[in-house]
């Protein structure tokens, strides 16, 4: 799919001292990634950028440019949002906004007539819902201050997804939580690779996803990988991109092999196939 680029001239101090904003997407709307270069007039020491009333973390790409990460979560609203950036040097600091003008997007609703037990786990497990919860909060806190990755992201499967992001489901007339990744149809014992490096920030089996490794890309990003047949990494290992980091199984709640394929980005769910459109190999 064809990236949305934008640029934006943002006047700063004194005549000529702007920040230019280039805006890359694959589109404006929930669930997606936007990739911010941040060029400024002269080096500054660090840049901060905020949109969503969230931080996004800024990392250098050269003397004058910069980088940022901003994810529109799933959950966030239609209409303009404005990112703000500043870049502070030690005798100044300039200022940049940015307009993101979020359009609607349709999410598929699926109603499903499914074992109860699939929709209402049994009271015996709830102590380790909880816990598995429990821990992922602590992961999604505890991202690497500095940038893991390099290079493309890649696939962490050869197959092509086969469900649709944001999916809402309905089971036996209950409302379940969005479909907050991707799934990738592959047989039982497919590699499946790192989608790019990063520290296993956790490698475990979790209720429902089974099987599962999450992966630390840095600055608040990063992928899960779930209902593995087999785990091939430890927590805290340090991984390469395509790196095998585990097999395709269908551990957890599932009812076939496949792998999910879960990214976030600054707390934001986006759609993985987002990520691989932005940051992905180029044509």
């Amino acid at each position: 799919m064809k990236l949305i680029l934008a640029l934006v001239c943002a006047a700063a101090i004194g005549a000529g001292e702007s920040i230019d904003v280039a805006v890359a997407a694959r589109s404006i709307q929930p669930g997606e990634l936007v990739v911010l270069t941040i060029t400024t007039p002269t080096a500054v020491d660090r840049v901060r950028v905020r949109a969503f009333d969230r931080d996004a973390a800024a990392y250098r790409e050269g003397e004058r440019s910069w980088r940022a990460l901003i994810g529109i979560d799933l959950d966030v609203a239609p209409g303009g949002h404005v990112v703000t950036v500043d870049a502070h040097s030690s005798d100044r600091t300039l200022h940049a906004t940015h307009d993101l003008d979020v359009q609607p997007r349709n999410f598929a609703t699926r109603t499903l007539r499914v074992d109860e037990a699939y929709v209402n786990p049994p009271s015996e497990v709830q102590a380790r819902i909880e816990r598995d919860a429990a821990d992922l909060r602590r992961v999604w806190q505890s991202s690497a201050l500095e940038r893991l990755w390099t290079g493309a992201f890649v696939r962490p499967v050869p197959g092509e997804s086969v469900s649709r992001f944001g999916t809402r489901s309905i089971f036996n007339g209950q409302p379940r939580s969005p479909h907050n990744g991707g799934d990738f149809m592959s047989p039982a014992g497919t590699p499946i690779e790192a989608p790019n490096a990063g520290r296993i920030a956790l490698a475990r089996d979790l209720y429902f996803s089974g099987n599962t490794v999450v992966i630390d890309h840095g600055l608040g990003m990063f992928s899960t990988l779930a209902h593995m047949s087999e785990m091939n990494v430890r927590e805290d290992d340090i991984v390469k991109a395509g790196q095998v980091v585990g097999r395709v199984g269908a551990t957890g709640r599932v009812t076939g092999p496949h792998l999910h394929w879960a990214v976030r980005v600054g707390g934001a769910r986006v759609d993985p196939l987002s990520v691989l459109a932005v940051l992905g190999p180029r044509p």
